[in-house]
């Protein structure tokens, strides 16, 4: 056998098909499509539909809920601040904070805080001011003689800037709903 010689088995690569290219390719004209309906036509969404009976995604029950309360942290594991610590990308000197974690490239963003969990070993004393914390990590942390303080969730909405122009006029107008009340109220008196 010579490398020349090496192919895929037979019907294992197929050719692409090229539709729209004249009536000697076998799929010119309607490109394979048929005559007129729907399917002939761009932009079909069929997808789940049975016809008006009544779909399997209506015919089966609803389980679960989406719990609005629910908080998203951002987990980071304890190996992963020991090798940032080992890499001199964290001072283990300074309160380590979701801010420090996000900065150092730990966590990718806080989301509704930063939670430690206590994958990996903690060998460097570190105090963190983090939303929350796994038993297993206290316990980790404190044996290696640091601490963990919980902090208050970060705040979500205050952080963002407004989007535009318009939505900072919004936003302004419905912090002071009172000024403008007794304004308008001097001026019926006046």
């Amino acid at each position: 056998m010579k490398l020349n010689e090496i192919a895929d088995r037979p019907g294992a690569k197929h050719a692409r098909k090229r539709v729209g290219r004249g009536i000697g390719s076998g799929l010119g004209k309607t490109a394979g499509r048929g005559h007129k309906g729907q399917k002939s036509r761009s932009g079909v969404a069929i997808k789940g539909f049975e016809g008006g009976q009544m779909p399997l995604h209506r015919r089966l029950p609803k389980r679960g809920f989406n719990n609005i309360s629910a908080k998203s942290f951002a987990v980071v594991n304890l190996d992963r601040i020991q090798t940032a610590i080992d890499a001199g990308k964290l001072d283990a000197k300074q309160a380590v904070t979701s801010e420090i974690l996000v900065a150092a490239g730990i966590a990718r963003r806080t989301k509704d805080g930063v939670r430690l969990l206590g994958g990996g070993e903690l060998t460097a004393k570190v105090s963190f001011q983090v939303q929350g914390a796994s038993k297993n990590a206290v316990a980790a942390v404190e044996k290696a003689g640091g601490s963990i303080e919980i902090a208050a969730l970060a705040p979500k909405a205050a952080a963002e800037p407004p989007k535009s122009k318009k939505a900072a006029e919004r936003a302004s107008k419905a912090k002071t709903p009172a000024a403008k009340t007794s304004a308008a109220s001097e001026d019926k008196q006046g």
